[in-house]
């Protein structure tokens, strides 16, 4: 229903415009306030205006959900040690093409104890959030295949490139009975290269059933992840991969 409200909005003015075109400008930004509306929820990672994205969970504890993305890449290894040695267990969403050419990788994320998400297969941050409806449809089935080949089941979640979304993406995901995963607390680390700016940010976020999301890969991106984790427990927080009841929507 949100969906055909969204449509309607988009459509309607342009019927507007062409019925009332001795007033071209009150159409036209009447057209322009139409699709802002839809470029909002497209563009805002947790915006639930095109179906539920979750940004948090349930919990009386001071327990956080670390979700790390883009990889796997080569500092996977020793990431696993930083998370092995500080005792933390996270949720890592994966790059469908990177995955096939490492699955070892992959492999060595699971036994460590962590889960695996799906981050699309070959992650068009750029162009993701404009893609049709059967470009969707392939960046997620063919990241959930290449990961049901390593570890034995496709993944139930999904995080789109950059967080956004568009209309078609809750459908394709109904489709394969997966959720979309946002977050609640993030620093820019996939651009910012500031550790300590990075840390800093993060602290200042947290709350207990936080969804914290960093990225792998990048020169700093060790050194952000372990400053951000001993940060966060010296605070008291633990880290846990929280089950699917557990998960929540902002509403």
């Amino acid at each position: 229903m949100r969906r055909l409200i969204l449509l309607f909005a988009c459509v309607a003015p342009v019927v507007f415009l062409c019925l009332v075109w001795r007033a071209p400008w009150t159409s036209l930004g009447i057209l322009a306030l139409s699709h802002a509306l839809l470029l909002y929820p497209t563009l805002r990672p947790s915006s639930q205006w095109l179906g539920p994205v979750i940004t948090r969970f349930e919990t009386s504890r001071r327990e956080l959900w670390l979700t790390i993305d883009d990889g796997p890449t080569d500092d996977t290894p020793a990431l696993l040690d930083i998370l092995r040695s500080r005792g933390v267990r996270a949720t890592f969403f994966l790059k469908g093409s990177l995955a096939s050419l490492n699955e070892h990788l992959v492999r060595s994320i699971v036994d460590g104890g962590h889960t695996v998400g799906n981050h699309s297969q070959t992650h068009p941050s750029g162009s993701f959030w404009c893609l049709p409806r059967h470009r969707i449809l392939r960046e997620i089935d063919d990241c959930n295949r290449t990961l049901a080949s390593i570890v034995g089941a496709p993944p139930a979640l999904f995080r789109a490139p950059v967080g956004m979304k568009n209309p078609f993406v809750h459908p394709a995901l109904s489709h394969s009975a997966m959720h979309l995963v946002g977050w609640s607390v993030r620093a820019y680390d996939a651009v910012n290269s500031d550790v300590d700016a990075i840390v800093r940010s993060v602290e200042k976020q947290l709350a207990p059933g936080a969804v914290v999301v960093l990225h792998q890969g990048r020169t700093w991106s060790l050194r952000a992840i372990d400053g951000v984790i001993a940060a966060a427990q010296s605070a008291g927080y633990d880290f846990i991969v929280p089950d699917a009841s557990r998960l929540k929507t902002n509403r």
